[in-house]
């Protein structure tokens, strides 16, 4: 009886914006990985036939996630944290190494890549350690201690090297900062991102030299001078100072592939056979899509498949060559639609532990659209971030799955908790 009240409960206009989502999605693989070689649809053996399985399987995992009493969760974040830990430590050792990258589990012709689960660990354990009574994001102490969750994983995915994965925990700003943390944490984060990408693209000379012209100038507006001084002194002087140190971590912090990265995005004057290639035949099949597209299975550039990985990581390329303006803004309004459904979920949460679960949810699902489509056309240097519920993978595919539907049986039963 109290799994049909869950089941009745349950938010179900998220599944079926999730199931619309997972539909698209494979409807997209099919087309990009489909060859005259695959006999029919159920052909297992291609990668559009495995991404049914792992739809299949998806389903089973949120049937046991959504059986697990809620209690279950919190009292054993801790505990499924450090196992999520354990499995990122694990994967360096005994991990299968591909692409330069020792990030998966292999059993014979299965894969398991453990970051993609690690992010529910951290949603927990972030969940749990926020709703603490003693808690306060306003003290330092327990700021370093919420970022000391996120940095073990990002330290040791990092290591795998996975820069793209590690980026992702940069999404769990948005819990902290909606359970108290100081508003100037995002603006100096944003702010250095800023001035990092402007100093690329114009030198630390001009970007310094413009960014002194903009204080003096705030300043001069500025009634009360005397006691905002030193800010403006401070902000000028770790802004220039940042500025001319960009170059210096350009050449010797980041790796080779990611200094091209940047440079595709901000040179006027990139090798489209080169490192530029994938950028370049990803925004030529968006391109020829126009608004309305070819149709499915009809994209040449995807039938043709000049867009490399584009089952995975430019899966939004085939969106917009097959289905044009109108698909892709569809596609993108659902994702939309779905942010703001769990919004509005996480806002009605009467316990702060679901509340900041289903704010982490909400940041890592952003994050992953967000940063995706803008590699994709071109607006965010190439990092390996799949789209979610569209890119190719079990992995992907189960991680989101997990949890977003520990989240919405915490919204089922939130009547039930304290």
């Amino acid at each position: 009886m109290s799994a049909q009240k869950t089941i009745l409960q349950i938010d179900w206009l998220s599944i079926m914006l999730i199931a619309l989502l997972i539909g698209f999605g494979w409807g997209n693989i099919y087309s990009t990985t489909l060859t005259s070689a695959n006999a029919h649809i159920l052909d297992f053996s291609a990668i559009y036939g495995k991404q049914i399985l792992f739809i299949a399987l998806g389903f089973l995992l949120v049937i046991i996630i959504t059986s697990i009493e809620v209690k279950f969760y919190e009292r054993f974040a801790s505990i499924i944290y450090l196992l999520a830990i354990l499995s990122l430590v694990g994967v360096l050792f005994f991990g299968k190494t591909i692409a330069g990258q020792t990030a998966w589990y292999s059993f014979g012709s299965f894969s398991i890549q453990p970051a993609e689960f690690v992010k529910a660990a951290v949603s927990l354990a972030m969940a749990k350690y926020l709703s603490e009574i003693q808690v306060s994001l306003k003290l330092f102490k327990y700021q370093l201690k919420a970022f000391f969750i996120i940095a073990v994983p990002v330290g040791l995915i990092m290591l795998q090297p996975d820069a793209g994965s590690a980026l992702i925990y940069a999404s769990f700003i948005l819990p902290m900062y909606r359970e108290g943390l100081p508003h100037w944490y995002l603006t100096i984060s944003i702010s250095a991102a800023i001035l990092f990408v402007l100093t690329l693209k114009f030198g630390g000379i001009i970007v310094s030299v413009v960014l002194v012209l903009i204080l003096v100038l705030a300043y001069i507006l500025n009634k009360n001078k005397r006691k905002k001084l030193w800010k403006y002194l401070v902000i000028g002087l770790l802004g220039v100072g940042f500025s001319f140190s960009v170059s210096y971590i350009f050449n010797n912090v980041l790796l080779p592939h990611q200094q091209d990265r940047f440079e595709v995005l901000l040179s006027d004057q990139v090798d489209i056979k080169g490192s530029a290639f994938n950028l370049y035949q990803s925004q030529v099949a968006i391109g020829s899509g126009g608004l309305t597209g070819k149709g499915w299975l009809k994209g040449t550039q995807t039938q043709g498949k000049f867009v490399p990985e584009q089952h995975t990581d430019y899966i939004f390329s085939t969106v917009g060559e097959e289905w044009g303006f109108i698909g892709s803004s569809i596609i993108i309004l659902l994702f939309a639609c779905l942010i703001l459904r769990l919004y509005y979920l996480a806002e009605r949460q009467k316990s702060q532990f679901n509340r900041v679960f289903g704010y982490s949810v909400i940041g890592i699902l952003f994050f992953h659209f967000f940063v995706n489509i803008a590699m994709v056309i071109g607006l965010f240097p190439t990092v390996g971030i799949p789209l979610p519920f569209f890119s190719y993978g079990g992995s992907g595919l189960w991680g989101f799955l997990i949890l977003i539907f520990i989240f919405l049986k915490f919204d089922a039963k939130r009547s039930s908790l304290n």
